[in-house]
């Protein structure tokens, strides 16, 4: 979206800076750009009945009255529909907590710019809130909410369904595996996320129906992948709570082998969503997963109860770098030490490091600059069915 279509709000307590801002997006072919001195007057021009309404807020943080901060924790509540771009002379490490603290207000944020703002970052920006700004969605119907009996009703009639999401060796750009991510193929509300169902199959104890569903679904697609030339490692998400029963380990094999599949082709995801309450137990089936040949991949590192333990006591193949400190690393200095001293931690344990998250092609160059193995995400390519798999397949091989 042009920046000649979308209407402006400049928000800064220093008038030449503020008016510099605005002289930028005209420059940037904006024709609608309105100006407030602090956080106050932000508010007071979104209630305007006059006022145009405002598609994104460009805001500093240090104002008097209301700081930017303060005026954040407004918009979210009042006004989530406008996307907002922060901009600070701030050390950067604030700068990134108060991003965090905007996302966790359900603000849709573009972004931060250091000042001096240069021209370039902010015309990149703006580039993304046509990105972040939902589609209409007049005809949606989905609920917000599944109650416990829609979504156990949905497993016995069999709407679970296996998509994929491309895994690619940096070094090379060959595909080597892909995740196996659950969707709810609904009769009346199309593809549900798993946000809508997860949490409800954890809290019941029913989160292992859905695990063998989906190892029998990854089973069968590696056999077809197989049959059609393509070796890759299919990684399943395995909830902690679940390896608490011993039996485990042996069912999950058995569903594996029963397949035809050796159990060397699958990688098991282990999400820390619980502490390790019975420890001798997980350990015993993971031990016991690993010596059958299957991967392990400590999952979402970095966000887990106790990550850097976890790795003392478990026989981990994989360590995956949560997307939470990959978004938009290569252009932050402490997200890029901690990205950077994952990765060479992986290589010193002697196991390989997956970066998950990859949004842009700079983080993708960083992370082959740092010498991560493998990365995934969106600049990769969206989750995707089995069929769009294998075709993804074929053209990485046709390139």
């Amino acid at each position: 979206m042009k920046a000649d279509e979308l209407h402006f709000l400049v928000v800064e307590d220093d008038d030449f800076q503020r008016q510099t801002l605005a002289d930028m997006l005209h420059s940037l072919g904006a024709k609608s750009v309105q100006q407030a001195g602090d956080g106050k007057q932000a508010l007071a021009t979104l209630q305007s009945e006059q006022s145009y309404p405002i598609d994104i807020v460009l805001c500093d943080l240090e104002m008097p009255e209301m700081d930017g901060m303060e005026y954040f924790r407004h918009l979210g509540s009042s006004h989530a529909d406008i996307s907002l771009v922060i901009i600070s002379a701030l050390d950067s490490a604030l700068i990134t907590s108060v991003e965090k603290m905007a996302l966790a207000y359900g603000i849709r944020l573009l972004g931060a710019i250091e000042k001096p703002i240069t021209r370039s970052r902010l015309q990149a920006l703006i580039g993304q809130h046509e990105s972040v700004c939902p589609k209409p969605t007049a005809t949606s119907t989905t609920p917000s909410s599944f109650t416990f009996e829609e979504i156990m009703d949905g497993s016995r009639h069999d709407q679970f369904e296996a998509f994929f999401q491309p895994k690619l060796e940096l070094s090379t750009g060959r595909i080597t595996g892909a995740e196996v991510l659950a969707r709810w193929i609904h009769p009346n509300h199309g593809v549900i996320a798993p946000y809508a169902f997860i949490d409800q199959l954890e809290q019941s104890g029913k989160i292992n129906d859905l695990t063998f569903i989906m190892l029998e679904k990854a089973a069968a697609a590696c056999r077809q992948l197989l049959q059609r030339g393509q070796t890759l490692s299919l990684s399943v998400n395995i909830s902690l709570t679940s390896l608490t029963d011993t039996t485990l380990a042996s069912r999950i094999t058995q569903v594996i082998r029963n397949a035809g599949i050796d159990p060397r082709h699958i990688i098991l995801e282990v999400t820390e969503n619980a502490a390790m309450t019975d420890v001798a137990h997980v350990l015993e089936n993971l031990a016991r997963l690993r010596m059958y040949g299957f991967g392990l991949s400590i999952d979402d590192y970095g966000t887990g109860y106790s990550s850097m333990q976890q790795i003392t006591r478990i026989a981990f193949s994989e360590l995956k770098i949560d997307k939470a400190f990959v978004k938009g690393f290569a252009e932050n200095g402490p997200l890029r030490i901690i990205v950077q001293s994952s990765i060479d931690m992986a290589h010193k344990l002697r196991i390989k490091c997956v970066a998950e998250g990859v949004e842009t092609e700079q983080d993708w160059d960083a992370l082959k600059s740092m010498g991560c193995d493998v990365a995934q995400g969106y600049f990769i390519a969206k989750p995707m069915d089995l069929a769009s798999l294998c075709d993804f397949c074929e053209r990485k091989v046709a390139l």
